[in-house]
């Protein structure tokens, strides 16, 4: 309970820090945080981890034992009957610290795997959200271009019944509003299946309806391009694990070099001695106390660990810039989709507006004289398409935007 008590403040903090002013998702994306097992799989794992670094630090375990002499040893003083030893291990000075942030620094790695599930799981989130719009908003405009179609039929049937106009007009007309329903009973499932997507990343038990808002925001970046990739070096938590890894290596050397040195051992022992022959009361030995120190003879174990170490640094730091280089690559993709998608916003919007003008000319064209029919039905077809268009390329804007969030580490 206090675990999942850290985890949502931390989650509440890093969403207040991030919000773009977008309520109901940012609920959704604390909600997630909270329920997500995969999420809270990866925060144990870094809790188990911050255990290890109080395991790291305690001595090792005192050492007690205890022999009784099936035939006693017989003594001056008496038969010794039984032996109790107790041995405490003291490792060489500063292994005990070096122990302890080695496991604090694996700590600190597991903390940025932790961050990683963290960013991707608010970018699924994000992204079956803006997913569920555009499909919703997709069932909408079709909607209303069904009922437009049905008005329209209603009209031409009229010129038909008059004699002005053939029936394939309204077959034609009967056709259109087919394929459009064919075409809105697909979103429809699409919709059900990015439903249960959404559900099964936020995990909400609740089962709360999904508020979806009836016109999507557009934000934009704050940052220029460069400032954006900048933030990506230096905030993506992948890029920050292998600085974590790297230094792990560092301290794991300073640990094998501190484990080369001496260890002492403290102990005492006690010895009863029984009633002899020759002593009618008995007498207990003194404690012995002793000493001992372990003196590693082989320095090639240091030597083989320096060389590794020194191997798999250089290795992380190769690691590290194909990571950078794969990080460009793929903002440059996503800044990509972010332009596209902020292009064909203006784009259909504006082809929107002209088609929408066109087609009360062709409609009133087609009332008075009964002609261009066919350009009256293929405008209704762009309308739909422009309507389709815009709220998709709104829909990539705001997935391009997360997803470049998500790089930076949000």
């Amino acid at each position: 309970m206090k675990a999942n008590k850290y985890l949502a403040g931390l989650i509440f903090i890093t969403v207040s820090l991030f919000s773009l002013a977008q309520k109901p998702l940012d609920n959704y994306l604390i909600i997630a945080a909270e329920n997500n097992p995969g999420l809270k799989a990866k925060f144990n794992e870094y809790l188990a981890s911050l255990e290890k670094t109080s395991q790291a630090r305690a001595l090792p375990d005192p050492q007690i034992s205890f022999g009784y002499f099936i035939r006693p040893v017989e003594t001056r003083n008496g038969p010794q009957q039984f032996r109790v030893s107790a041995t405490q291990v003291f490792p060489w000075f500063g292994s005990q610290g070096a122990k302890g942030n080695y496991a604090a620094q694996a700590a600190k790695t597991k903390f940025e795997v932790f961050q990683e599930t963290k960013a991707k799981l608010f970018d699924e989130v994000r992204s079956t959200y803006f997913n569920l719009y555009f499909t919703k908003k997709g069932i909408l405009i079709i909607d209303e271009n069904l009922k437009f179609l049905k008005s329209f039929q209603q009209m031409a049937l009229i010129k038909v019944e008059a004699g002005k106009v053939s029936a394939v007009d309204e077959f034609r007309i009967e056709m259109d509003i087919n394929d459009l329903k064919n075409q809105q009973s697909l979103l429809k499932d699409n919709f059900y299946v990015q439903l249960i997507q959404f559900k099964n990343l936020v995990n909400d038990t609740a089962d709360n309806p999904i508020i979806i808002p009836d016109n999507l925001w557009e934000s934009n970046f704050e940052l220029t391009k460069t400032e954006l990739f900048d933030s990506i070096r230096i905030l993506n938590h992948q890029l920050l694990r292998i600085d974590f890894e790297r230094q792990l290596l560092v301290l794991r050397e300073e640990v094998e070099r501190i484990n080369d040195k001496p260890g002492f051992t403290i102990g005492v022992d006690y010895i009863n001695v029984g009633k002899g022959d020759n002593n009618l009361s008995g007498k207990d030995a003194f404690l012995f106390p002793k000493i001992g120190f372990s003196i590693p003879l082989s320095r090639k174990k240091q030597r083989a660990i320096v060389n590794e170490t020194a191997l798999l640094e250089l290795g992380k730091d190769f690691e590290k810039m194909d990571k950078t280089n794969w990080l460009e690559t793929v903002f440059e993709l996503g800044y990509k989709d972010f332009n596209d998608a902020d292009r064909r916003i203006d784009l259909y919007k504006t082809q929107t507006d002209l088609a929408k003008r066109s087609l009360k000319i062709l409609e009133t064209e087609y009332i008075t004289s009964s002609k261009k029919f066919e350009e009256l039905l293929r405008m209704e077809r762009l309308i739909l398409k422009y309507n389709l268009e815009f709220e998709l390329a709104k829909t990539d804007k705001q997935i391009a935007i997360s997803f470049i969030n998500y790089l930076m580490g949000r």
